[in-house]
């Protein structure tokens, strides 16, 4: 331990046998070692993760992240502090993510003969992996708290600003996996998700640790005045963040286009096209003519206000449009006068029976079976859609076809007449924060196609869903979300659903197209506000322990 750093908490009262309460109950977590100490880890984080997307089980944060901070006080105390807060991270992260992508297995059974048999290596490795980040997180946490003296209040904003951290890394490096964020628990509230708007879902992972973690400094002795401050302050964060939200949500706009003033795209009406294939059924032969027809009749059926625009999801129909000039002739049939068809399509270059490039494109396509414009996806996803090191790995692709898909060319802001300009997302392009529009050019709306008949019913498409519509709230910008077996929704630049077809669900979807905000202060400034506000809670947690802000050991 560093020359005249105090023990932790827990480690002096266990000695001392002061500890009464909570402040003992805080000790004997602090200082459990070997099977119990994981065991109690890996389940702690297994229960933070219940408070994610679909669950909203918000309060299990506090147990989450408290019972962390004095499992991580336990570990200053002993021989090797980092090499045991970072074992004490890697089994909280271990519990949380195979708790919150337990549904990857939902992929490996669309064809269970072929890929059955990876699902252990595929979630229990990707969770051990994606564990790796909240080990780092809490052994940089305790690196800093030893380098810095930081005791009391302090030693949870260094959790906070640690663990934050490690979500942007885990948001690019390896081609970046951005799933379940702290701040994703308030995805069920537009009001709580409006501070986005301005710190992005950093931010709000920001607020949501240090709100949950706070309660740990009431083990703390003394329990000083500037203590109970800051668990006070703590404590009001998500009420000024509610208060916060709420006033803007009052000031916005109506997207109602029944009245006069809604704030619509005029003259645009939006049919998403739901058609509730299962992923076994999609690419069946006997079935891909049916399954084209499926799509193009719902196209066709009757509204009140007919519409202009209609959109299919990600590679809607067993075909490869551009290149099927029948297939593209009869799904032109879907296309309203004078209007378009936006669909998902996979794509390919080459000549048969020689070297063929794949693509999981979209395309906008006109009632005369032209295509106007093809966006590329640019962010595909590992071992889906292509195989790292498939010159060493012997596995498959889970997507069925012959090669991997080739990446496009980026992010790009499309012109498609009678429409504003379009920023295409295609499948998990709509997760990565600060990442989802053209660096050149900002567009009007954002349209993310997806097909999440991959994972089954259960969490992974609602999940998928709440992270996407972050987007909206983050950026200003509406965000149009068409999904083969669902969720298919329409979301205003508040984040806030304006229309919704469930998993499962066969249907369309009509809509007006919201009209963009202006700017706001994230899609200005992006991760910069975050990391100020990271640096300030950081310099503040330094330069309080000279002055007792922190709390006292």
């Amino acid at each position: 331990m560093v020359s005249g750093t105090p023990p932790p908490p827990a480690a002096r009262l266990a000695r001392s046998g002061e500890a009464t309460g909570i402040r003992r109950f805080a000790a004997g977590v602090a200082m459990l070692s070997g099977s119990r100490r994981v065991a109690l880890t890996a389940v702690l984080g297994a229960l933070t993760a219940l408070a994610m997307p679909p669950w909203y089980v918000v309060p299990l944060l506090l147990p989450g992240f408290t019972m962390l901070v004095w499992l991580l006080d336990g570990a200053v105390a002993t021989a090797r502090p980092v090499r045991r807060s970072a074992a004490t991270g890697f089994w909280f992260g271990f519990g949380f993510f195979v708790t919150g992508i337990h549904w990857l297995a939902e992929a490996f059974l669309v064809d269970p003969v072929r890929h059955g048999w990876m699902i252990p290596f595929a979630v229990g490795g990707l969770s051990a992996l994606l564990a790796l980040f909240p080990a780092a997180a809490c052994a940089a946490t305790v690196w800093v708290r030893r380098r810095f003296d930081i005791s009391g209040a302090g030693r949870v904003i260094v959790l906070a600003v640690m663990w934050v951290a490690f979500e942007w890394v885990r948001s690019w490096i390896f081609t970046g996996f951005p799933w379940n964020f702290a701040g994703y628990v308030w995805s069920f509230s537009p009001v709580m998700m409006q501070p986005a708007a301005f710190a992005g879902v950093y931010g709000l992972s920001l607020l949501t640790i240090i709100a949950g973690g706070m309660p740990a400094v009431l083990a703390d002795a003394p329990l000083s005045r500037h203590t109970l401050a800051a668990l006070a302050i703590a404590a009001l964060l998500p009420a000024l963040a509610f208060c916060g939200g709420w006033l803007r949500l009052q000031a916005a706009p109506s997207y109602d286009p029944g009245r006069s003033d809604a704030a619509i795209v005029k003259g645009v009406r939006l049919r998403i096209v739901q058609a509730g294939i299962p992923q076994r059924l999609k690419w069946r032969a006997d079935l891909r003519m049916n399954n084209l027809m499926r799509h193009v009749s719902l196209s066709r059926s009757e509204a009140a206000t007919p519409p202009t625009h209609i959109i299919w999801p990600e590679t809607a129909v067993p075909y490869y449009l551009p290149n099927d000039a029948r297939a593209r002739e009869i799904a032109a049939t879907a296309v309203p006068p004078g209007g378009m068809l936006i669909t998902g399509t996979v794509r390919y270059d080459g000549r048969p029976g020689g070297n063929r490039r794949f693509w999981n494109s979209a395309i906008a396509m006109s009632a005369a079976g032209d295509i106007l414009a093809t966006y590329d996806k640019t962010h595909l996803v590992p071992f889906g859609e292509y195989v790292p090191f498939g010159n060493l790995l012997p596995l498959n692709r889970i997507v069925a076809g012959a090669g991997d898909f080739s990446s496009g060319a980026g992010l790009r802001v499309l012109d498609l007449p009678g429409l504003p300009a379009v920023g295409l997302l295609i499948c998990y392009e709509a997760i990565f924060p600060s990442a989802v529009v053209a660096p050149d050019r900002r567009p009007g709306w954002l349209l993310n196609l997806t097909n999440d008949g991959w994972f089954g019913v259960g969490a992974g498409p609602r999940q998928h869903l709440a992270i996407s519509a972050m987007r909206a709230t983050e950026e200003g910008l509406p965000l149009v979300r068409a999904a083969g077996t669902g969720i298919s929704v329409v979301v205003d630049p508040y984040g806030r659903q304006l229309g919704r077809l469930e998993i499962g669900e066969t249907g369309v979807l009509d809509s007006a197209l919201p009209r963009p905000l202006p700017p706001t202060p994230y899609a200005t400034y992006g991760n910069i506000i975050p990391v100020i506000i990271s640096a300030l809670l950081l310099l503040i947690s330094v330069k309080s322990r000279n002055h007792n802000i922190s709390g006292n050991f």
